[in-house]
């Protein structure tokens, strides 16, 4: 898992790295900018585009001005330099990259007002001119000049981090920092960038390596983790030998309602392709000859009428929820899975079950795996504003409940037991659309019957499910749920080719 920094520990980082390496501060800071530049010059290759880089009077404006003069060294002839000098101090950085930057001839502009910034015409902006740490909405000239760039509707390049914006913590509703089309940060993608709130202030982002002390960065304690193809290939058990359909376990989908089977479908295919050695789909009788028509490997146990399920050990896995309905049936089956303390993968009606009977809450058996996405997580624990609040309070449930809660999103939040938060980063918007969260409960389900933990379960699942949507992406405007589960094995195979 890679490990993620709020600014203070990133700045730690810095310091670390410039006492250890050893290494100048301002050659770290060159280094900085010649990764920069490297990645700006891969979308970016026509240099006779003109660019306007503004930049502050801080470590952020001196990382600014050496891409000022890299760029320069690249071809780029037309750049012009603004520098924002509102608070009329500079570090000792910035202050050799001045020097560097008149010595070269590079056009400049000294503004000491916003209102001095006019006729501003350039092809491509670069943002340097505030950087992290910054935890309150801009003010005053700082505000004044954001909106006036933001203004000219040019692509902005945001150096490390958009000016205005928080690396961690709240993100306002009323942001009014730059807008960029993209940020190149260093090192580490910034916590907040995983956020929906954090597309007001950057389309994308991409993160380049700096040389920073990776041991110091990993080393640290931190709240924040991202899910790493690498950590999926330790985690994946090759199938042997003398294996059979009892060794990877028996999943039960507990799915669908009369005009919902898709929903059962989905799950149960997505539970079979992902490795499951058996899988029982517990439906309405209703829909009986759909499951054996569409998936005849998958048996069935038929639900109506069923108040309780009998013989749950030979079950690994159970999962409920994906079209379950609402009625009474729907409610006492539930509550009496909870009370069997079985371990169970909850989604979708069966949330909206215990939203409506929340003194079941404290009820859900350890180690079970919530799947909520963020309506579904309100309903039970509480409207939010913010996607910061919810995370925070979905890391105390899932302290408090000894569950593991996957809030799904663009970025999913898997939140464990020990307050950890792994941020999953695979998936795209070509998997927009309905059936998908039933088809990650269904993965879910296959591996905790293939006797992997309730973490190691909700992680292999959520980045399988994006990987194969991500695959799917480079050939399909859009990729539907039936999709995404059969291309599951496919994604396996390519991470886990021992047998």
């Amino acid at each position: 898992m890679l490990t993620l920094l709020t600014s203070v520990q990133m700045r730690k980082a810095d310091e670390f790295t410039i006492a250890n390496k050893p290494i100048a501060s301002i050659d770290l800071m060159e280094k900085a900018a010649r990764a920069f530049v490297q990645c700006f010059l891969k979308y970016e290759f026509d240099t006779s585009k003109s660019v306007a880089i503004f930049c502050g009077t801080g470590n952020n404006g001196g990382d600014g001005l050496a891409i000022a003069h890299i760029l320069l060294a690249n071809g780029y002839e037309n750049i012009k330099v603004y520098i924002i000098n509102f608070n009329k101090k500079q570090s000792d950085d910035f202050a050799i990259n001045l020097q560097r930057i008149d010595e070269s001839g590079c056009k400049k502009v000294i503004l000491s007002r916003a209102s001095e910034l006019k006729n501003i015409k350039a092809d491509l902006i670069i943002d340097a001119i505030l950087g992290s740490g910054l935890n309150k909405p801009l003010e005053g000239e700082f505000a004044e000049v954001v909106k006036a760039i933001n203004k000219l509707n040019k692509r902005i390049y945001a150096v490390d981090v958009p000016t205005g914006f928080p690396t961690e913590g709240i993100i306002i509703k009323e942001y009014n920092g730059i807008r960029a089309y993209k940020t190149i940060c260093f090192q580490r993608p910034k916590i907040n960038f995983f956020f929906p709130e954090s597309a007001a202030a950057t389309e994308k982002f991409e993160v380049v390596e700096i040389g920073l002390d990776e041991n110091f960065i990993q080393n640290q304690s931190a709240d924040f983790y991202l899910v790493e193809e690498s950590d999926i290939k330790s985690m994946l058990k090759p199938r042997k030998l003398f294996t059979h359909k009892g060794t990877y376990g028996h999943g039960l989908i507990i799915a669908g309602d009369t005009n919902t089977m898709g929903a059962a479908l989905l799950s149960s295919m997505a539970c079979l392709h992902a490795g499951a050695g058996l899988t029982t789909a517990c439906i309405p009788q209703s829909g009986l000859t759909a499951l054996n028509t569409a998936l005849p490997e998958v048996m069935a146990l038929p639900r109506d009428g069923m108040s309780k399920l009998d013989n749950l050990e030979k079950y690994q896995a159970i999962a409920i929820g994906p079209g379950f309905g609402l009625s009474a049936e729907s409610k006492n089956l539930l509550k009496s899975l909870i009370e069997g303390q079985k371990p169970l993968i909850i989604d979708a009606d069966a949330l909206n079950i215990l939203a409506e009977n929340s003194d079941w809450i404290d009820k859900i058996p350890v180690n079970s795996i919530l799947t909520p996405h963020m309506k579904e997580f309100d309903r039970l624990f509480g409207k939010h504003e913010h996607w910061w609040e919810r995370i925070q309070s979905a890391k105390i449930q899932a302290q408090k409940l000894n569950v593991v809660i996957v809030l799904k999103n663009q970025f999913t939040f898997i939140c464990l037991p020990d307050g950890k938060v792994l941020i999953n980063q695979t998936g795209n918007p070509a998997m927009a659309q309905g059936g998908m969260g039933d088809v990650l409960t269904g993965i879910i389900a296959a591996f905790m019957a293939q006797k992997y933990s309730s973490k190691d379960a909700a992680i292999l699942a959520c980045y399988l499910h994006g990987k194969a949507g991500d695959s799917l992406a480079k050939e399909f405007f859009v990729a539907t749920a039936s999709q995404v589960a059969q291309q599951i094995p496919k994604e396996i195979l390519k991470l886990n080719k021992i047998y």
